[in-house]
């Protein structure tokens, strides 16, 4: 087995293939652990006001079965081939007809697309599956924020934990600099935060910003953290003018940041080195 994963065809369309796989389950953790979260705090809220929590039945990662949220339809085992049932199905529920959102064959692509660009990019290294743990956990963050507007802890703090143990071994970058651009990015947009509310009175992002800049700093160390921040700023301007432009988007209406955070973590994670030499090049 090893020796054909080091064929790099081969390392290629296992890791395409897996990433399918993951981008299924990515898909249960961005519908279900925000409503996890918020049972658990409901339940906290009812201790902290004296009131026993009314007992309820088991909802996590893997209980109760996927079902139709339309009809409650079960999904048997032939409907959750990633992208293959999407398109069988023609995008709709078997019982009811009624419409799957885009949202579940669009991750489970990126996610399979991720793992074949990081499977020829890095080939069969440890760097390789660090890079897969790093892209995966993104994705579900960026769309839980765009669901939600939240960034939960139980992805962002292990993140976080999980970039400066990677590169305790110099994976992305030296731990010095993960240890550093964990707290460099962390304060960066802690402080952006503070310098908008006390200008406007509004609270311009959340805290889940600070914790999910500290986790791209824990990984790819604190000289990447100008480039995310120009990088998703950037793009968070483009996208909110086009919004406001094309989509008639309110302008009071806030807009997630997270998702640009991710885009501009994974750029920065894969071309940064060169995008940083080009400029300094240029400049």
């Amino acid at each position: 087995m090893i020796a054909l994963l080091s064929e790099p065809a081969a390392l290629i369309a296992v890791c395409v293939l897996f990433g399918l796989i993951v981008g299924s389950f990515l898909n249960v953790v961005i519908h279900r652990l925000p409503k996890m979260l918020e049972r658990r705090w409901r339940a906290e809220c009812a201790e902290l006001r004296g009131e026993t929590p009314e007992p309820q039945p088991a909802f996590n990662l893997v209980v109760p079965r996927s079902s139709c949220p339309a009809c409650g339809h079960r999904i048997a085992a032939l409907e959750n081939i990633p992208l293959v049932s999407y398109a069988v199905l023609g995008g709709k529920c078997s019982a009811c007809r009624a419409r799957i959102p885009l949202r579940y064959p669009v991750v489970e692509a990126l996610s399979g697309l991720l793992g074949g660009y990081v499977a020829w990019r890095f080939g069969f290294a440890a760097a390789a599956l660090a890079a897969l743990a790093f892209g995966w956990a993104m994705i579900a963050l960026a769309f839980i924020d765009l669901d939600t507007f939240y960034l939960p802890d139980s992805i962002t703090l292990p993140l976080v934990w999980g970039g400066l143990l990677v590169n305790l071994g110099g994976t992305f970058t030296d731990i010095g600099s993960a240890v550093t651009g964990a707290a460099a990015g962390y304060i960066a947009l802690w402080s952006v935060y503070w310098i908008y509310k006390l200008a406007t009175g509004k609270e311009g992002m959340g805290y889940g910003d600070f914790k999910l800049l500290a986790a791209i700093g824990a990984w790819l160390g604190w000289k990447m953290l100008p480039l995310v921040i120009l990088l998703s700023s950037a793009v968070g301007a483009v996208v909110g003018i086009v919004l406001i432009a094309v989509a008639r988007h309110g302008r009071n209406v806030p807009i997630p940041f997270g998702p640009y955070l991710v885009i501009a973590g994974l750029i920065a994670l894969f071309w940064g080195d060169a995008i940083m030499q080009r400029y300094l090049q240029i400049f």
